[in-house]
């Protein structure tokens, strides 16, 4: 029986699940759109992980730090949990992350979903517009700039 026995074995022993989930809940804080793809129970078992390191990020203490440095691979991984992710949750009580299944890999058939920060997609399209707006100003500037001394020379 497995009372009070929780999470999942994700088919590996105990070394390699926790080399597994420190790694995703690494990549999720480092990468650039805060996400990674990855299959469903995978998923399921970083959500609370990350939710708790999101947690220390939010105390700012330096034996919070200490943990989070213990359990995350990188120190840019920490220095960002605090600088930046902690700040902006600063205010929100739980729910960081989300999961959002995305279909199945076509190699093997497993379902595939998004691990991300809640929050992140709205980042990441603030600056997809705010690149879309620079282009478009400069495009109006070179536009400009041509008109102006075609002008200019009649």
């Amino acid at each position: 029986m497995r009372h009070l026995r929780s999470g999942s074995k994700l088919k590996r022993d105990m070394p390699a699940r926790r080399s597994l989930l420190r790694g995703l809940v690494t990549s999720v804080i480092e990468t650039e759109g805060e996400r990674i793809i990855t299959t469903v129970p995978k998923a399921k078992a970083a959500k609370p992980i990350l939710e708790k390191m999101i947690t220390l990020g939010k105390k700012d203490t330096l034996h919070a730090r200490r943990q989070a440095a213990s359990y995350l691979e990188t120190p840019a991984a920490v220095k960002k949990l605090f600088d930046k992710i902690g700040p902006r949750f600063a205010q929100r009580n739980g729910g960081y992350a989300q999961i959002i299944r995305v279909g199945f890999r076509k190699g093997d058939g497993a379902e595939l979903a998004i691990l991300q920060l809640v929050g992140s997609q709205l980042i990441k399209r603030a600056e997809d517009r705010a690149k879309r707006r620079e282009e478009r100003m400069k495009a109006v500037r070179e536009g400009r700039e041509e008109g102006g001394s075609e002008e200019q020379g009649s």
